[in-house]
């Protein structure tokens, strides 16, 4: 895999407890992000290396860039028409382009728009926005946030094609991940490596309640 892994029991020492944060693998080119399908459109994209055959272009797709929760919304791979587990090795920009044109999925106050001017945005918008609770190996909860983000229309087409560097099946990496934290061994639990992404984007970081974050 061409993924940085590293002990969870050591990553869990650095990385922030609570707060909004994308906890992501990057570097100034790219970011990875995870999804599940089953067989056919999982093995299709990574044969092929861009999403195709039975993938809908019409249907939102949702990304998460954070392991540890995808780990938890598929059940390590364990739930049905979602056992293939998918690296997507993403160009960076077209990952800050989602967030610059994305829309919560629920109105928030707090950002000054008016419940009218979000719903308005909902109605012209392709890309959704949300963050929800991170998860530990076990799926308890976390204080920390994590983000997911729905694509949808140009967003869609663009994702599945030519924002893509690399997709990598990574399904048995997750079952043998997976058996540590059935024999509770958490200590021989490798995930990638994942630290909270901050763009210099002053305006994108406010906007994701991320501009007060540092790595």
């Amino acid at each position: 895999m061409n993924i940085e892994l590293k002990k969870y029991d050591e990553q869990i020492t650095e990385w922030p407890k609570s707060g909004y944060h994308i906890m992501a693998q990057y570097d100034d080119e790219k970011i990875i992000v995870y999804q599940s399908y089953r067989k056919t459109i999982g093995e299709f994209a990574a044969k092929n290396q861009f999403f195709g055959g039975e993938f809908s272009l019409s249907r939102m797709t949702w990304i998460k860039p954070n392991f540890l929760w995808m780990m938890y919304r598929n059940g390590w791979g364990t739930k049905e028409g979602q056992e293939v587990v998918l690296a997507i090795h993403l160009k960076i920009d077209a990952f800050q382009k989602y967030l610059q044109n994305a829309v919560y999925s629920t109105h928030d106050s707090s950002l000054g728009i008016s419940r009218e001017e979000w719903q308005n945005e909902v109605k012209t918008s392709s890309v959704r926005l949300q963050w929800d609770p991170d998860h530990d190996p076990y799926g308890n909860k976390l204080e920390r946030r994590a983000i997911q983000i729905g694509l949808r229309d140009d967003f869609i087409k663009s994702f599945a094609k030519e924002d893509i560097l690399q997709i990598e099946n990574i399904s048995d990496f997750v079952k043998e991940q997976y058996s540590f934290v059935q024999n509770n061994q958490l200590e021989n639990l490798l995930v990638p490596a994942e630290k909270p992404l901050v763009f210099k984007d002053e305006e994108l970081n406010k906007k994701l309640k991320i501009w007060g974050n540092h790595e």
